[in-house]
């Protein structure tokens, strides 16, 4: 089976999130059998769904873009949200931990591309939110790292990629961070080779898509 093989290939060390946006339950229970624990998806909706049919030890990432008014329906649960690109959602994510009494964890997003689709924050923009006190000012979202998607064109990774893993490795000596979310099934080699210990899996575990 295609997860077997992968996981096989890949270090102890590097969390695998398994993208199922669009699978089915079964689909997924079938990789959950096999004693993955970790799957992510991109729509608050097909999210909350999967997250009620399934076993409730599954770790839920969700990986795409999130609206502020949608924070509320996945706060009670999610794992870790990768897609985090304003103070605007920090903000808001925070008071929804508040009103479900818990911590939720969180990775920044970084614009590593001149892609005008993608969001994320600017280096700019995080060099003046690392010199203030942002890791005081959320009392229920705690920061573990950052998350990054490169360029369509693959020629740019390398240089995106190179750059996002020094900024990590520069706050991570002040800052005890934990995920470089790095890397998909196109371009995990390389994100690993820029020090990413958190990728995002589909078509390698799943196969390809229809």
């Amino acid at each position: 089976m295609d997860y077997i093989l992968f996981k096989k290939s890949i270090s102890e060390n590097i969390k695998v999130v398994a993208v199922s946006k669009t699978k089915s339950t079964e689909k997924i229970k079938e990789i959950y059998d096999l004693g993955h624990r970790d799957f992510g998806e991109n729509k608050v909706q097909e999210l909350v769904k999967k997250y009620e049919d399934l076993p409730k030890d599954i770790n839920w990432h969700l990986i795409g873009k999130l609206q502020r008014n949608k924070v509320k329906y996945i706060a009670p649960f999610i794992h870790l949200i990768h897609s985090v690109d304003s103070e605007r959602l920090l903000n808001q994510i925070n008071k929804e931990g508040d009103k479900n009494n818990r911590i939720i964890n969180v990775l920044l997003q970084i614009k590593i591309s001149n892609d005008p689709l993608k969001t994320g924050f600017e280096y700019s923009e995080l060099g003046d939110m690392f010199s203030g006190s942002i890791f005081l000012k959320y009392k229920f979202v705690k920061i573990i790292g950052f998350m990054g998607i490169g360029s369509i064109d693959q020629s740019k990774n390398e240089k995106e990629f190179k750059k996002i893993s020094d900024y990590f490795n520069k706050i991570n000596k002040i800052h005890d961070l934990k995920y470089l979310s790095l890397g998909m099934s196109n371009d995990y080699k390389l994100a690993i080779k820029y020090n990413s210990n958190m990728i995002r899996i589909g078509s390698l575990i799943f196969g390809s898509r229809n």
